[in-house]
């Protein structure tokens, strides 16, 4: 969450300074290239982490508090997704911090609210896509309850997180004063999924049941061709006139009605399931595209690298790091016309930059010294700037 949000902000053009504890974070040690290599990057720190300085202090220490505040004296923004508890037996809450820089933009995210009975409870990805009704909503739709694979609930409270922020940066600029941004995981999810899952519980008294037929009625998944699978949606009336001819069977088209048609999605998404190996996935996207109804091939993970599409758009450069030797970069989405968002930095090893941060600072060799020798930080290593 907190440093897939602080990638991001480091892909805007922000200076990120990653502050690791002695052991570095966990995710370095998932999906390594080789397991038994204690110092290699794991595949999803590779991706987590560019555009960041790494400094590794044990925050338990003096020193390590020290170097740590004076950090955040210069600072414009503190990230942490440590929950209440730690940060107050840590004296690093925000009424802690505050009088260290007015300026300040502290933003805590944690999975529930700091004000709640819960907020000190433990929560990762799955138990955020349970409390938010995520998991209900697999639930409906396949039967079990079950997490969707993929970290949804970080990823999207990591973009939460992002615009937060400059919010209150954009604030500040107003007003000269920082402030304290939480974001709750459990309450971004809930808000996430409810936009089109209220229902009828919108109103009050309730007028219908919770959910989205187009997403909850049986059916709505991705259909075979003739030689694999994709997403055929014929989703305006138009798109269903259009598809109804193309597959041949203009007299299906009379079992709807543009006023009856949100009714019975389930017979319009079986009436394409049983058309849809007609044509081979080429000639559905030509047919498709003819008639302007949406239309997308199933893609395949493990060919992703291979699809010209994301090649085009950089999404999935292969460069060379300095210590992991070639990898894929997953490419920032966003274009600008004014400014670029590519590698600066790649993913440093842990505590790279220690020394070459405090130093920014006006910590002196000797003060330096003193911090390794005392447990402060650990010795850097290096992998050097992009290439």
């Amino acid at each position: 969450m907190a440093p897939y949000a602080c990638q991001v902000l480091g892909d805007l053009g922000a200076d990120v300074i990653k502050v690791e504890p002695p052991a570095g974070d966990v995710m370095r040690r998932l999906q390594r290239r080789d397991p038994a290599d204690p110092d290699s990057t794991g595949a999803i720190a590779l991706n987590l982490n560019r555009n960041k300085r790494s400094v590794r202090l044990d925050l338990k220490t003096d020193e390590g508090r020290a170097a740590l505040l004076d950090l955040v004296a210069t600072a414009d923004v503190l990230v942490t997704n440590m929950r209440p508890g730690a940060l107050a037996r840590l004296h690093l809450t925000h009424e802690d911090l505050a009088p260290v820089n007015p300026r300040l933009v502290y933003c805590n995210a944690q999975g529930f609210r700091s004000d709640s009975a819960a907020a000190d409870s433990a929560a990762y990805d799955e138990v955020v896509q349970a409390a938010s009704g995520m998991v209900d909503l697999m639930r409906r739709t396949t039967g079990s309850p079950s997490y969707a694979p993929t970290a949804m609930a970080d990823k999207i409270c990591g973009l939460t997180i992002v615009y937060s922020v400059l919010a209150a940066l954009l604030a500040r600029g107003r007003t000269g004063r920082g402030q304290r941004v939480e974001v709750p995981m459990a309450d971004t999810m809930f808000a996430f999924t409810m936009v089109e899952h209220l229902g009828g519980r919108a109103y009050e008294p309730s007028a219908g049941p919770v959910g989205f037929p187009r997403s909850l009625e049986p059916g709505h998944a991705a259909v075979p061709t003739a030689d694999g699978f994709a997403a055929v949606l014929p989703y305006s009336w138009q798109n269903c006139v259009d598809y109804f001819d193309l597959v041949g069977h203009p007299e299906e088209l009379d079992a709807f009605t543009p006023e009856t048609l949100q009714h019975h999605l389930g017979d319009l998404y079986a009436a394409v399931a049983r058309h849809s190996r007609l044509h081979t996935t080429a000639e559905w996207r030509q047919l498709c595209a003819d008639r302007s109804i949406p239309f997308a091939p199933v893609m395949d993970l493990d060919h992703a690298g291979e699809h010209d599409y994301w090649a085009d758009g950089h999404m999935l450069d292969v460069l060379e790091h300095p210590v992991e030797g070639p990898y894929r970069v997953i490419g920032s989405p966003v274009r600008f016309s004014g400014a670029a968002t590519g590698v600066r930095r790649h993913s440093p090893a842990l505590g790279e930059h220690t020394d070459e941060v405090l130093a920014e600072l006006g910590w002196t060799p000797d003060r330096l010294a003193a911090l390794h020798a005392r447990g402060g930080a650990g010795a850097a290593a290096g992998t050097g700037g992009a290439r």
